[in-house]
């Protein structure tokens, strides 16, 4: 039986990948919805209604699909121009503003989507939220020595950080550089520009998952009735 939530993420991953166009670079995005997304833009390739394009990948993860679907990877020291590129997110505020890392891909991810001309995010509506926070805590990447004074600093700012556990094997997860993640709960993100450079500002931290005016437009998946259906939602721009 087809499953109705796989279905609708599966039409927002291919509509957004329908946006590329033959020889752009592409910003390949990290989670269980852009996996749709990869492999839509592999089967484009395939059928010959796409051609010269390459990906940048954002993790492991996306390098490994995007060479299972025969797209071809650059690094990014090796292209000048990123036209889209196409990702997902764990909440998004009516600004578009986003907490991203839910996958511990999001420093590479912002790297990456900050660069590209146009930033796609595909998500479902069960992201959408009227406040940053609500749901999702901050992701804060972090060089491992520094684990214990950063999680002082962020409990200082009225956070309440996590060192996030791996679930499959003992211990923390590590990322693909090497580090680890906090995951940090706040009871209100009313300014999330100032509270991200105010966590990139302690030192040990590589970066965070709050993206602030990077989103340039949100693809909405949701179900009814069985039926998945994609919208496009531009929000207001943050401030």
């Amino acid at each position: 039986m087809t499953d109705p939530v796989q279905e609708m993420k599966r039409a927002v991953g291919r509509a957004a990948a329908d946006r590329v166009a033959s020889g752009m670079v592409v910003g390949l995005g990290t989670g269980s919805t852009a996996v749709h997304a990869i492999a839509r833009l592999g089967e484009r390739l395939r059928s010959g209604q796409l051609d010269g394009i390459a990906g940048v990948a954002t993790s492991f993860q996306s390098s490994v699909l995007a060479r299972e679907h025969g797209i071809p990877l650059v690094a990014l020291d090796q292209t000048d121009r990123i036209d889209i590129a196409i990702d997902g997110a764990d909440e998004v505020a009516p600004n578009l503003c986003l907490i991203k890392g839910g996958g511990g891909a999001h420093t590479r991810e912002k790297i990456v989507d900050a660069l590209a001309e146009t930033f796609v995010v595909v998500v479902d509506e069960s992201k959408l939220v009227d406040r940053l926070g609500t749901v999702f805590p901050v992701p804060i990447e972090v060089v491992p020595m520094a684990v214990a004074a950063v999680m002082h600093a962020v409990e200082s700012l009225g956070g309440r950080p996590e060192l996030r556990m791996a679930e499959k094997k003992a211990g923390p997860v590590v990322t693909d550089q090497g580090n680890l993640l906090i995951d940090a709960r706040f009871d209100a993100i009313d300014q999330p520009a100032q509270l991200e450079r105010t966590l990139n500002n302690i030192p040990g931290v590589l970066d965070n998952g709050l993206f602030v005016d990077l989103a340039d437009l949100v693809l909405v998946g949701a179900v009814a009735d069985g039926v998945p259906s994609v919208r496009e939602y531009r929000g207001e721009s943050a401030t």
